[in-house]
C-alpha cells in the first residue's frame, strides 16, 4: 500500500516517462499481489474442492456495473462474510412520511428496510431508494442523499482548493522570484489554458472573462478522472463517468454561452444571412436547425466526457474479470491467465491517465470555441 501511494505522489510530481520507466517493476509486483490476493481461495486442492458448498458463478457484468455506479455507501473491501464499507447519510423527502435523514447503514449493505424505505433491486427503481407504504405500494421519493459520487465531489473541491490556495500564498511569499515545484506546474498548466485554448478560441477581447470558468472546469475534470483511477479510499469513485455531472458541466457551458451571446450570434441564429427567405418564412426551418444545433453542441460535450471515462473504466474491469471468469472453470487456468491480465490492466491504467489528461483538455476547448462563437464579432 505505502508503495502503491509513494509512486501515485512520484507520478504527480515527476516526468510520467521517467517515472514510468523507473517505476515500472514495483507496480507490477504491487498490482500483481492486489489483483492476485482474491484468488488465494481458488487455489484449493480437490478434496477441499468437494468438500466446499457450491457458489454462485461469478457475473462479470453485475461486478462491473457495481463497480462503475453510484452507492449510498462507500466500499471498501469484502473478506469472506466480512464487508468493510463506509455509511454515508440518507436525506429523503417523502410526501406520506416527511423528512429523513439517517444513515445508510440502516440498510445494511442492501438487504434491510428502515422505516418502510429500501434499496430497490428490481426496475423500474434498481439501487435506487423507494418508499413501501402500508398498502404494498412502491413510491419513489424526493432523494436528497449524500452518495458516493457526491461525497467524491466534495473530496475533490476540497484538494483543489487547498491546492490552489496553496500556490497563491506560495506567490503572495515569493514575489518577483521564479516559481518552483508544484507552483511552476501549475503555472505552466494554467499558461497552457490561457494561450492554447481560451486565447486562440475566444479571441484577445474576451477570453480573460471566461478563464476563471474554463480554469475551473479543467481541473475539476481532471482531478476527477485523476482521482477515480487510484482504487483506494477516499479515491476510486467514478465520478466524470455519471452522465448527471458531466451533464451539469455541459449545462453550465450551454447557460454561459447563452448569456454571453451578443446580437450578431443571436442574428445568425434567427436570421443567417445569405440563407434563402423560404427557408426562414413562413416555416422557419433555419432557425429551429440552428437552435437545434446549440443544443446539440452541450450534448455532445456530455456523452464524450462520460463515454470515454467509463468505457475505460469497464475495458480495465473486463480484463481483471478474466481471472474470475476462467477461475471459475478451472483453479489452474484463473492462475494462469493472471499475468496476461496483470499486464493488460497496467496498460489501460496508463491509457487511463492519458485519456483523463486528453478528456479534461477537449471539454475546456470545445467549451472555449462555443465562447468564442459566442462572442464573435461581426465581419
Amino acid at each position: 500500500m505505502l508503495l502503491y501511494c509513494k509512486g501515485f505522489f512520484i507520478f504527480v510530481r515527476c516526468n510520467i516517462f521517467r517515472m514510468i520507466k523507473r517505476r515500472v517493476v514495483p507496480w507490477i509486483g504491487f498490482l500483481a499481489i492486489f489483483l492476485l490476493l482474491p484468488l488465494e481461495g481458488l487455489a484449493l486442492s480437490e478434496n477441499e474442492t468437494h468438500e466446499l458448498p457450491e457458489e454462485e458463478d461469478f457475473q462479470p457484468g453485475e461486478f462491473i456495473m457495481k463497480h462503475i455506479g453510484d452507492a449510498y455507501e462507500w466500499h471498501i473491501l469484502t473478506y469472506k462474510d466480512f464487508h468493510l464499507s463506509v455509511p454515508l447519510p440518507v436525506v429523503l423527502y417523502s410526501k406520506y412520511s416527511g423528512f429523513h435523514v439517517f444513515m445508510s447503514s440502516r440498510f445494511n449493505h442492501g438487504h434491510d428496510s428502515y422505516k418502510g424505505f429500501l434499496i430497490s433491486h428490481e426496475e423500474p427503481h434498481e439501487g435506487k431508494l423507494v418508499e413501501v407504504l402500508n398498502d404494498g405500494t412502491v413510491v419513489k421519493p424526493l432523494d436528497l442523499s449524500i452518495t458516493k459520487n457526491v461525497l467524491a465531489v466534495f473530496i475533490s473541491v476540497i484538494l483543489l482548493l487547498w491546492l490552489f490556495i496553496a500556490v497563491a500564498r506560495k506567490y503572495e511569499r515569493t514575489r518577483g522570484k521564479a516559481p518552483a515545484g508544484f507552483q511552476n506546474m501549475i503555472e505552466t498548466v494554467i499558461l497552457f489554458i490561457r494561450d492554447d485554448v481560451a486565447r486562440p478560441s475566444i479571441g484577445e477581447r474576451h477570453y480573460e472573462r471566461f478563464m476563471p470558468y474554463l480554469l475551473t472546469l479543467f481541473f475539476f475534470i481532471l482531478a476527477n478522472n485523476l482521482m477515480g483511477l487510484i482504487p483506494i479510499f477516499p479515491f476510486g469513485a467514478n465520478v466524470t463517468g455519471n452522465i448527471a455531472v458531466t451533464g451539469i458541466l455541459a449545462f453550465f457551458t450551454l447557460m454561459f454561452t447563452i448569456f454571453s451571446g451578443n446580437r450578431y450570434y443571436w442574428k445568425e441564429i434567427f436570421n443567417a444571412p445569405g440563407v434563402p427567405w423560404w427557408l426562414k418564412i413562413p416555416i422557419p426551418m433555419m432557425p429551429v436547425i440552428e437552435i437545434l444545433g446549440m443544443l446539440t453542441k452541450p450534448l455532445v460535450l456530455m456523452v464524450r466526457l462520460f463515454a470515454n471515462i467509463t468505457a475505460g473504466h469497464i475495458i480495465a474491469l473486463g480484463f481483471f474479470s478474466l481471472i474470475f471468469i476462467f477461475g471459475n472453470m478451472n483453479p489452474s487456468m484463473g492462475w494462469a491467465v493472471s499475468p496476461l491480465t496483470v499486464v493488460f490492466t497496467i496498460f489501460m491504467g496508463a491509457l487511463e491517465i492519458l485519456v483523463a489528461f486528453i478528456q479534461a483538455y477537449v471539454f475546456t476547448l470545445l467549451s472555449a470555441l462555443y465562447f468564442g462563437m459566442a462572442t464573435a464579432e461581426h465581419h
